[in-house]
């Protein structure tokens, strides 16, 4: 008798469908660069780039760079990581942030850019005061997830 409400139908198909995505395992890809540092920069922007922003993504980048195993076979790189276009308190309810980010990645033998990466992202902060810390969280999972660095541990 419960499954023949149309709801209970789809709820049941919903929960089976959930269940075999959660059995897959994906590795992540292998590393391509042995990412040594990161610089967080912004563009010159009206109105300008929070200087919380840049610092918390460069902080974030950074630890995920020291908690990453070097591989003395990949080519070493400095990241350099642009914000060129920041969108804060956006939209009706004001809580919409976006930024546009460029990433170059230069061997640390020499300075030629060898790889570079481009992404946006968006975020949404009902609170103002948390859009930075959200926004640096977001940019640096991207650019974890680009170079394949490690998550760092979280402190008691």
């Amino acid at each position: 008798m419960l499954l023949s409400r149309p709801g209970a139908v789809l709820a049941l198909a919903g929960s089976l469908a959930l269940t075999a995505c959660s059995s897959w395992s994906v590795d992540p890809p292998p590393p391509t660069y042995d990412v040594r540092s990161a610089t967080v920069v912004a563009d010159q922007a009206l109105p300008p780039v929070s200087p919380v922003l840049v610092a918390a993504i460069n902080d974030r980048v950074n630890a995920s760079i020291a908690a990453t195993a070097h591989g003395a076979t990949l080519p070493p790189v400095a990241l350099t990581i642009r914000l060129t276009d920041v969108r804060k308190a956006r939209g009706f309810n004001r809580d919409r942030n976006s930024a546009k980010i460029n990433i170059d990645a230069a061997a640390v033998d020499g300075g030629a850019v060898i790889a570079m990466a481009s992404f946006e992202t968006k975020t949404v902060a009902p609170d103002p005061a948390s859009a930075d810390e959200l926004m640096a969280e977001d940019i640096a999972a991207r650019v974890r997830s680009i170079f394949s660095l490690n998550m760092p541990r979280l402190a008691n």
